[in-house]
């Protein structure tokens, strides 16, 4: 299976290629952007196929990255997988920033359980606990600081993610800390979308309500008819 994987969560703006039949990377493309995914995504995409050789109606799967992270970032990613997958007739499925994070500290470090965690802003740690294969023991959730180091203390020998060496140093444990990015390596999500089921479309995943709020002092008056 030929799949494109994409990847707008956080500041970097990723795609690869990758066909899960022979385990191989075709193509991919980085930029680390900050902002501005929405207008480079495509061309991204476009040099990650260039890379591999082939066009849009080789691909089988469409795989997304869908937070938690830059609420604007997600949307991207999330609408441009679902487009993709409508044009093409083919699926889409939606992967975890913090699966992938703890997928890739397993890859690092060996089997062992990960505790995947990611500074939210606003004295939040997105967190979520995966055991030595990947299965989920918690599902992703936003907590302070101080319940994510006792999280980290009574579950995972390691930690990986943004916040991991808050958390580290929060517990005063003996934890190992893993990779400590605000996303995992592309291609993580690509293997991790391969083996994925297809149900339903993939949503962003958010763990809390965005910043942004409506003026309400703008809004006009109704107007009797």
């Amino acid at each position: 299976m030929i799949l494109l994987a994409i990847d707008t969560a956080s500041s970097l703006c990723a795609a690869c290629v990758y066909d899960s039949a022979t385990g191989r990377e075709l193509g991919r493309a980085v930029l680390d952007l900050g902002k501005g995914h929405a207008e480079h995504l495509m061309s991204v995409v476009e040099d990650a196929l260039s890379q591999a050789g082939i066009g849009f109606p080789a691909l089988e799967r469409v795989v997304v990255a869908v937070g938690p992270g830059s609420f604007t970032g997600v949307r991207v990613g999330v609408a441009a997988a679902r487009g993709f997958a409508m044009a093409m007739n083919i699926p889409a499925v939606g992967v975890t920033t913090l699966e992938a994070i703890a997928a890739e500290a397993r890859e690092r470090f060996g089997k062992t359980k990960v505790m995947a965690a990611l500074d939210a802003g606003r004295g939040e740690i997105n967190v979520a606990l995966y055991d030595d294969a990947g299965a989920p023991l918690l599902e992703p959730v936003a907590v302070t600081l101080g319940e994510a180091a006792r999280l980290a203390s009574d579950h995972a020998p390691l930690v990986a993610g943004s916040a991991a060496a808050a958390i580290a140093a929060e517990a005063n444990a003996d934890l190992r800390v893993g990779t400590a990015g605000s996303t995992a390596d592309i291609g993580i999500f690509a293997v991790i979308g391969a083996g994925k089921s297809v149900g339903d479309k993939p949503k962003p995943l958010y763990l809390r309500d965005a910043d942004a709020k409506p003026q309400a002092g703008f809004v006009l008056p109704r107007i009797p008819s």
